[in-house]
């Protein structure tokens, strides 16, 4: 008898042994599965912060004051929502609501505003554009980009035309880009 209770004992003991390793296999591949699947599921977007915005944003208006003009600068993260907004002296009301349309329709659309405005005039398919309200096709909104990828968008209005706009908006997004590389 006490040979067939070790016999037992040992086949228990191998059997919770291969269990316990298969468990313990099957656990982890399991765990790498659904680890993998999980950061699959989780994207990581770069975006326009709080301190890049206003960097933008003060370059903006410094663009369009150096060059005798007074505007109002929008700037927006990749969502599109607004994260600065600066008003110059002297600008009518109404572009304040200008430069976070422009913004927004450069983010939006991954373009300068200008050339898609242009685009709307030139192809009669794109003119439907005109026609959707929270789009502004009027130049002075660029996307800012980080690498190949859009972050936000810079939206000027007020500076007295859209070559104008969009001068002092190009200056915001290479002077606030370049200080925030440094």
């Amino acid at each position: 008898m006490a040979g067939t209770w070790r016999g037992r004992l040992k086949e228990f003991l191998i059997d919770r042994v291969d269990r316990s390793v298969g468990f313990v296999l099957a656990s982890a591949i399991l765990a790498t599965a659904f680890t993998t699947a999980s950061e699959a599921q989780v994207r990581q977007q770069g975006t326009v912060s709080l301190v890049l915005a206003n960097r933008i944003a003060t370059a903006a208006i410094e663009a369009c004051r150096v060059a005798g003009r007074s505007a109002v600068v929008a700037v927006v993260d990749r969502g599109g929502n607004l994260i600065a907004l600066q008003r110059g002296d002297d600008v009518g009301p109404h572009n304040t609501i200008a430069a976070q349309k422009k913004a927004f329709t450069a983010l939006s659309t991954m373009t300068s505003t200008r050339l898609l405005s242009e685009r709307a005039a030139a192809d009669p398919a794109s003119r439907n554009l005109n026609t959707i309200e929270a789009l502004l096709l009027l130049g002075g909104g660029l996307p800012v980009t980080f690498g190949d990828e859009v972050i936000g968008a810079v939206g000027v209005a007020g500076a007295g035309g859209s070559a104008q706009d969009e001068a002092c908006a190009a200056k915001g997004i290479a002077v606030g880009v370049t200080a925030r590389e440094q």
